[in-house]
């Protein structure tokens, strides 16, 4: 009798163990499934995703020179706190009759397009937010925004997480002008040179000579301590289409950068 009381209690206790390790092993799974979705919990540094990405190209990679992206107005951002969902507040629905994101009008100017899900950054450099209301964003990179953001939640959430992206970019634009088919004002979506611009903006029209000039002045959002404007020389880039379409200078075929005006001569 004894006997038997011991083995049962020696099975009881097995099964009680078993239990407890496939709790802890679904916390476990459950924790790392957060923290892979979460977007600052579980963060690399630059130094280490650079590493690992030459050595999957082998070396042969272009190291990343592309500078981060600076929120500006109008832009359109998707602000979340994970495990909360979106907390954007205004109308959600691009606008009907509008022109599509990237699209040029007829005329060659798409400056105005739809509004698209997320928040809207107003000509006053806020955007709304639940629970936390107006928050001046311009300026700031997405990931200073998601740290400012959290530290304003942690007075409505415990330890919250926040995720911040570009829905879309209507602050970044360049301007083409001169003997153009459409001359206007477009949305720099994608890293674009000067002879796709011109297509972009339908190409030479028939008075057009071989030259273009890329005047680029100073960009920044937020001036430097002590000035009312950043100061800084005007860059004048000339660029000759002839030249380029004979296999000559290629290499002032230069990416546009935003703010920048092609004058097509």
């Amino acid at each position: 009798m004894k006997r038997y009381s011991s083995i049962t209690t020696r099975s009881v206790w097995a099964v009680v163990v078993g239990c407890l390790s496939v709790v802890v092993g679904c916390l476990l799974m459950a924790w790392s499934c957060w923290a892979a979705e979460s977007g600052s919990s579980a963060a690399v540094k630059d130094e280490v995703k650079e590493q690992y990405r030459q050595e999957v190209l082998g070396g042969k990679g272009l190291s990343q020179k592309d500078r981060e992206y600076i929120i500006g107005y109008r832009d359109i951002l998707y602000v979340e706190v994970y495990g909360e969902g979106s907390m954007a507040l205004g109308p959600g629905n691009v606008s009907q009759g509008s022109v599509a994101p990237g699209a040029a009008s007829p005329e060659g100017q798409d400056f105005i397009r739809g509004r698209g899900t997320g928040a809207e950054v107003g000509t006053d450099g806020r955007i709304s937010l639940r629970h936390i209301g107006d928050v001046y964003v311009v300026g700031m990179t997405l990931p200073q925004l998601a740290e400012y953001l959290k530290k304003l939640y942690s007075s409505v959430f415990t330890e919250p997480n926040v995720i911040t992206s570009v829905v879309q970019s209507n602050s970044r634009q360049y301007t083409v002008m001169g003997q153009v088919k459409g001359p206007g004002l477009f949305h720099l979506d994608y890293p674009i040179t000067i002879v796709k611009a011109i297509a972009r903006a339908g190409g030479l029209n028939e008075w057009a000579n071989s030259e273009v000039t890329v005047i680029r002045q100073e960009n920044e959002l937020i001036p430097k301590k002590g000035q009312e404007k950043p100061v800084q020389p005007t860059q004048r880039f000339q660029f000759d289409y002839d030249d380029f379409v004979k296999g000559k200078n290629t290499e002032k075929n230069i990416q546009l950068e935003p703010g920048d005006v092609v004058v097509v001569h």
